[in-house]
């Protein structure tokens, strides 16, 4: 299982790279093994074309590296605190993509304007607030991780799989490091569709309560009819 799990997140890091999420090396992929409590992570920056699941990165969820001669991404220590919080996260996506990473610059959150947002995240994609300089300077990968932890005190992690770091840029989580990255790929269109409507028509209003929950409902609610059983 660890093997297949190094394969996938290989896939998923390269899928970044062909959906234009990443430039260089500008952003990861990990997956987790629950049962084992082992998380595959890309090594810190190597070229996407360069990866392998030999060179993949395997560490237990205290930090603790178990396989690998590579140093893990720098990221590691928020994914770890994510996948310590989120218990059904199975993986986790870190990206610069310009649409989301424009949002986060600015400090805000993208706000649910229309249907397609709604059939995706349940509300919209809160912004965490900045870190502290002491957050920073010390500690810094694992207090992103729990500055976001403290937007997820009040939000059902599982409703809205993604979010912003003020002045850094998305996380997207998911079952499994695929899922992670199609809610990734989603955000950063649901990033461009807001910013244009914003620009368009200034202030604007979010989409009707009762239209919002019908679209995620119908998707993910108890009595789901999108798509085939």
């Amino acid at each position: 299982m660890l093997q297949k799990l190094k394969e996938r997140v290989v896939e998923a890091n390269r899928e970044l790279e062909r959906r234009g999420l990443v430039i260089y090396t500008w952003g990861n992929v990990s997956g987790i093994l629950r049962d084992e409590g082992l998380v595959v992570i890309k090594p810190s920056g190597v070229p996407y074309e360069d990866l392998a699941p030999d060179n993949m990165v395997v560490l237990d969820l205290e930090g603790n590296v178990v396989e690998g001669s590579l140093r893990p991404s720098s990221d590691t220590p928020t994914h770890l605190e994510l996948y310590r919080r989120f218990p059904e996260a199975g993986g986790i996506v870190h990206t610069h993509s310009s649409w989301a990473t424009i949002w986060a610059q600015a400090g805000k959150p993208i706000p649910c304007l229309g249907t397609t947002h709604a059939d995706y995240f349940y509300g919209e994609i809160p912004c965490t607030r900045p870190l502290t300089k002491a957050e920073v300077e010390e500690d810094y990968e694992l207090n992103t991780g729990r500055v976001i932890g403290e937007v997820f005190q009040e939000k059902n992690y599982k409703h809205v799989p993604g979010v912003l770091v003020a002045e850094h840029g998305p996380f997207t989580w998911g079952k499994d490091p695929e899922e992670a990255v199609y809610n990734s790929v989603v955000m950063e269109q649901l990033a461009m569709m807001a910013y244009h409507t914003v620009a368009l028509v200034g202030e604007v209003k979010p989409i009707s309560t009762h239209v919002a929950d019908k679209h995620y409902m119908r998707k993910h609610g108890p009595n789901a009819y999108y798509g085939q059983k």
